[in-house]
């Protein structure tokens, strides 16, 4: 038995290939600049948890997107009918329509007919060629409003438009690397790395910025055609609501300082047709106020003293250095189509993104090392090959994290902890096929080569439940979540080239060269679980009825206490605290409730100077969750100067509706998925027997988090995730072997071939557990409170689905009865043919 001399090259290849993509993620920045430039520089990038810096997603308000296109359909309106000799009664806005009431009911159809010029088609999606305006007429009454595509097309148009003027207003405060995309419908995305001031970031993205210029009503008195608007003092003007010159006429604004009193101004230039029309209104306005305003509320109203000839002015206020330079720099990129609502804000800070990459680093050496230590003693020199490839399987995930762009997030690292733990699974799977062929009396190469192919289609079901998972957990997860799905992905695709092709040819070119005649695997420490023949369906009632219980018992602890549900779910303000100290918990707490900001929960985490501040959604909007993060901001440094905030979490209840449903339908379509796939890779009862095992399990998963009080979060609905695809696994390798020797044995009764299948998979479900388990336990003790609500529970359904395996999801088979006898009677009786026993039929041909 040889190796193919090109399998081997292309193998050597792939790993050399792949060691020099992931070698620049172990370098540093400056010995990375001297590499010679052949060699890939390419580093994979961190996400915001791990580098540190601000998350926002930001959602167009429909329905002031809608009032902004409607006011300006009023006016066009009017001008239509204007210019048409068309003499109309009233023409006005009626909630999301405007409404023409014509002085002569016979003008109706030419009305209609010109009003209908105002309509512009729609250019892409399934309503392309459609107007994007509904005009209707009954008697002298015409109403006019934007179709439901309509609608869609002007909240297309603003995303599309907001993209662009969210990137000018990036690059003109100089963030470095920003990320800004599309999600949805109608949300933008953006990442800012590195320390930024949540606040500011709102002004900056959130904020129209629509700014134009108006005159001031005489005496500042009220009327028609006047609006009421203040200032940030509070000081009330009456506004006409006629604007005399708009914002997009300016052509440049910038930050200067007043020569007085020294105090920021943002001065302002007009291109030449806005200096022109700026020039006759300060002409023929000299002595009266002139509103300068900014989304509904005015900046300033100066008096004018003299004509403005140069087409320039200057803006004051209470300006600081910041706000200035904000205001400066969205007036430059224009103003947004509509307003921008953040619905989610997510800061992380450089000490505590570097601290996670520290502490994900660590656990994930330490889970190697337990990992590697305990393939070398279960199999001795062999597990020395095993290593070798896991180390292989992780550098190449490095690699391929990078080829693909993928960004590496906290949770991501757990996906390669995760990974490593699953890769071993092939491994051992294919080692304790091959010491059974051995013990049969098989030969090295036929051992190594039954070995591997018995192996290869239980490797495949389990590494294609898990994928599913993990495809569901990408296709409904968001940010750190994705980037742990993309990781634990990939591990699993790697895993069948590094434990399954490259160990392969390994194996066989080791024993060639060895000359061996028998394959012997051995362990350091003796230990033989096998030829056991323990009776497990003799603890078939006791072992569903303890698992019946204590899923009932988790449901009731669901239902109370309950779960401690994150600000993903529940929406709401969570902000990360440091302080030097010890955290006094009681003064915070004290000092917290005065703000009047509603239910206020503290709890230490990660140590005695952390502690997570939870604060409940506040009433009236954006502005109000600003306000509050600015609030217990100030509160906390003014409880302990010396306490940081790390990070901060502000998500509304529109989006944590969104998650909470999302959540539900992955964990829901993902047991479905498995569900359809064991129905197709087995037969119906082994489908049923893992699905009802896997409520079992999710149950107990819940129970879980409601007795622990760990958050049910995102990363907790990540858990549950690989907790379905985990446990289905689990129960995949021993459907496999029943199966197995069903047919082997067809005359066998169905209770000693699941005893006998649970016996002969005994020391894989042991093995492979216990480096699952070994791979996470250093994730769940210092990964941080990221990832505790993955690694711990993870580490409690390992277990779970260990036992579930065994005592629940065997017995479920037997319950279910010894289908295959009835399916063998079945195709007998429908041909008439009598069944007897072998002993019965020789006595009746022995008579005849």
């Amino acid at each position: 038995m040889r190796n193919s001399p090109w399998l081997v090259f292309t193998y050597s290849v792939i790993i050399i290939i792949g060691l020099l993509i992931a070698l620049p993620n172990a370098l540093p920045q400056s010995t990375l600049q001297r590499l010679p430039s052949w060699l890939p520089h390419e580093q994979v990038s961190l996400g915001l948890d791990l580098r540190g810096g601000s998350h926002l997603v930001l959602e167009v308000d429909e329905a002031d997107l809608t009032k902004e296109r409607l006011q300006s359909l009023l006016q066009d309106a009017r001008r239509v009918l204007r210019e048409k000799g068309i003499q109309p009664k009233a023409v006005v806005r009626s909630q999301n329509q405007i409404v023409v009431t014509l002085a002569d009911a016979a003008q109706s159809d030419a009305a209609v007919t010109d009003l209908k010029t105002l309509a512009n088609p729609i250019s892409t999606g399934l309503s392309a060629g459609q107007a994007d305006l509904a005009v209707t007429a009954n008697g002298a009454t015409i109403t006019i409003g934007f179709s439901p595509a309509g609608i869609s097309a002007n909240v297309d148009n603003a995303v599309q438009q907001s993209l662009e003027v969210i990137r000018q207003r990036v690059d003109q405060v100089g963030v470095s690397e920003p990320t800004i995309q599309r999600i949805g419908a109608n949300r933008v995305l953006v990442q800012l790395p590195g320390a930024q001031d949540p606040t500011r970031l709102r002004q900056l993205l959130g904020s129209t910025a629509k700014m134009s210029f108006h005159m001031v009503a005489p005496n500042n008195q009220p009327g028609p055609g006047i609006t009421m608007m203040q200032d940030e003092e509070g000081r009330s003007y009456a506004v006409l609501d006629r604007v005399e010159i708009s914002g997009d006429r300016l052509s440049d604004a910038r930050v200067s300082f007043d020569p007085n009193t020294h105090e920021p101004v943002v001065s302002f230039r007009f291109d030449s047709a806005g200096a022109t029309r700026f020039a006759d209104i300060t002409r023929q306005n000299v002595g009266n106020p002139f509103a300068i305003v900014l989304d509904d509320k005015v900046l300033s109203a100066p008096n004018i003293r003299e004509p403005i000839t140069g087409g320039s002015g200057q803006i004051s206020g209470n300006f600081s250095a910041d706000s200035a330079t904000t205001l400066a720099a969205m007036l430059r990129a224009g103003a947004l189509p509509a307003k921008l609502t953040v619905i989610e804000e997510r800061t992380v800070g450089a000490d505590l993104g570097a601290d996670a990459i520290k502490m994900g680093i660590y656990s994930g050496i330490v889970g190697f090392v337990l990992v590697a230590a305990f393939i070398f003693v279960l199999y001795g020199t062999w597990g020395i090959l095993a290593n070798v490839a896991l180390l292989i399987h992780t550098i190449l995930t490095f690699s391929a994290l990078t080829l693909v762009g993928a960004t590496l997030t906290l949770p991501g690292i757990a996906g390669v902890v995760l990974g490593i733990g699953l890769a071993v699974d092939a491994n051992v799977l294919i080692n304790e096929r091959i010491r059974e062929e051995t013990r049969k009396g098989r030969s090295a190469f036929a051992a190594i080569d039954t070995g591997f192919r018995r192996a290869y289609s239980t490797i495949i079901d389990g590494n294609m439940t898990a994928l599913i998972a993990a495809a569901i957990l990408f296709w409904f997860g968001s940010g750190p979540v994705r980037g742990f799905a993309v990781t634990m992905a990939l591990g699993l695709i790697i895993s069948m080239f590094t434990s399954v092709a490259f160990v392969r040819v390994a194996m066989i070119e080791i024993t060639r060269r060895s000359r061996m005649k028998v394959l012997h695997i051995r362990p350091l420490i003796p230990f033989s679980p096998y030829d056991k023949h323990i009776q497990f369906m003799k603890a078939r009632f006791f072992g569903v009825t303890v698992s019946a219980l204590l899923s009932i018992a988790s449901v009731v602890l669901f239902i109370h206490p309950g779960l401690n549900y994150g600000v993903d779910f529940r929406g709401g303000i969570q902000m990360s605290v440091k302080t030097q100290g010890t955290a006094d918990l009681a003064k915070f707490r004290e000092g917290l409730d005065s703000l009047g900001l509603g239910e206020i929960t503290l709890q230490s985490f990660g140590g005695n100077n952390s502690i997570l501040v939870r604060a409940q959604r506040q009433e009236g909007g954006e502005e109000a969750q600003t306000a509050a993060v600015t609030k217990l901001k100030a509160e906390v440094a003014k409880i302990d100067p010396t306490a940081t905030v790390e990070g901060t979490d502000v998500i509304g209840p529109k989006v944590s509706g969104e998650l909470a449903s999302a959540g539900i339908l992955s964990v829901v379509i993902a047991s479905f998925a498995m569900l359809i796939y064991i129905w197709a890779r087995f037969e119906w009862p082994f489908a049923v027997g893992a699905i009802v095992t896997l409520v079992l399990d999710v149950t107990k998963a819940i129970g879980f988090f409601a007795i622990t009080g760990l958050d049910f979060n995102l990363t907790a609905i990540a858990a549950i995730l690989t907790l379905v695809g985990y446990s289905v696994n689990d129960k995949v390798v021993v459907y496999d072997r029943m199966r197995e020797n069903m047919r082997l044995y067809k005359s066998m009764p169905l209770r000693e071939i699941i005893d006998k299948s649970i016996n002969e998979t005994l020391a894989r479900s042991l093995y492979t557990n216990a480096t699952a388990f070994l791979a996470l336990v250093p994730m769940a003790i210092w990964g941080g409170s990221a990832v505790s609500s993955f690694a711990i529970p993870m580490v409690f359904g390992i277990l779970v689905a260990g036992a579930s395996s065994i005592f629940i999801a065997a017995p479920i088979l037997l319950f279910l009865g010894d289908w295959r006898r009835r399916h063998a009677k079945a195709p007998a009786t429908d041909a008439g043919v009598d069944i007897i026993p072998p002993e019965e039929g020789r006595s009746r041909k022995s008579a005849s």
